[in-house]
């Protein structure tokens, strides 16, 4: 979009709408529609492209709590990207850099917002939209415009979408890992490929027990664990024959599931990596 656009789009004013009747003004920098989503919030200072194209959030709004975001722009060099494309539905900012400044950008954030169809405020006033959601938990919200009403939300159960239909083999080496795909973030296959592993990626339900295998991997994803009722039986199966099994996010609670533990839903939809953690038993805190 040319940069005339751009000034004329900061004109539109849109809103932010809670479940709770809360409203956070802003003003539209991405694609103007109205949309329903979870709003969650991520407290990361940097990596809002990676945080935009990860499986995870699928079908939710995005808040941003650093203050500046899109400084760095976007790359056309889409091997960190952790997807294909944008997979959340909506991104509420602070303040929108408009001139990136870096040697590997191709574009601004709005651009690539625009051309993928996300709708995103800025001029919004994150801290007290963070602080709303610390507060009473992580809630439904919707993107509007004008009084035209949002479609439904996505299910964030419904993986069709976000994961692979079909057996993939990514040939390395002589070790062989199975990847189980339940919205599996790029970098995770990236990260063993680079180990010079061969990688089968599975779909989130496949059964395993017919493969030849030294290890499995349950990627993260979107929605309730519990709703992966097949995963969670062929985890159970993999424990049973003690095969080495590692668990990243939804793979990590599906693993605790299959052990006959239980999950729950925090109160907060806090997402980064940047989380405040007490050792047990002393005053000392860490930044996991």
């Amino acid at each position: 979009m040319a940069e005339n656009n751009n000034h004329r789009l900061s004109d539109v004013e849109g809103c932010l709408r809670l479940e709770d009747g809360s409203t956070f003004t802003g003003r539209h920098f991405g694609c103007v529609k109205p949309v329903k989503g979870e709003v969650v919030f991520n407290t990361g200072m940097v990596g809002y492209t990676e945080a935009l194209t990860d499986p995870s959030y699928n079908g939710q709004i995005l808040v941003l709590t650093y203050p500046l975001v899109g400084n760095y722009g976007v790359s056309d060099d889409t091997s960190e990207f952790e997807s294909v494309r944008i997979q959340v539905s909506g991104l509420i900012v602070s303040e929108i850099c408009r001139q990136p400044n870096h040697w590997n950008a191709s574009g601004g954030l709005a651009q690539w917002l625009q051309r993928e169809g996300i709708p995103a405020l800025s001029s919004v006033d994150t801290r007290a939209l963070t602080r709303r959601l610390r507060r009473c938990g992580t809630m439904a919200g919707a993107i509007a415009v004008d009084e035209v009403d949002a479609p439904d939300s996505i299910d964030p159960n419904d993986l069709s979408q976000i994961s692979v239909n079909r057996p993939v083999t990514y040939a390395r080496g002589e070790k062989r890992v199975v990847l189980i795909d339940c919205g599996s973030k790029e970098s995770i296959l990236r990260n063993l490929l680079d180990r010079n592993l061969t990688v089968l990626r599975v779909p989130h339900d496949y059964d395993v027990s017919g493969e030849q295998f030294d290890g499995v991997v349950i990627s993260n994803g979107p929605g309730d664990p519990k709703s992966r009722a097949a995963t969670i039986i062929n985890t159970r199966a993999l424990l049973d024959k003690r095969v080495p099994v590692f668990g990243i996010c939804l793979g990590s609670q599906i693993l605790a599931l299959a052990a006959g533990a239980d999950t729950y839903k925090l109160k907060y939809g806090h997402r980064g990596q940047n989380q405040p953690c007490i050792a047990v038993g002393t005053k000392r805190c860490y930044i996991t």
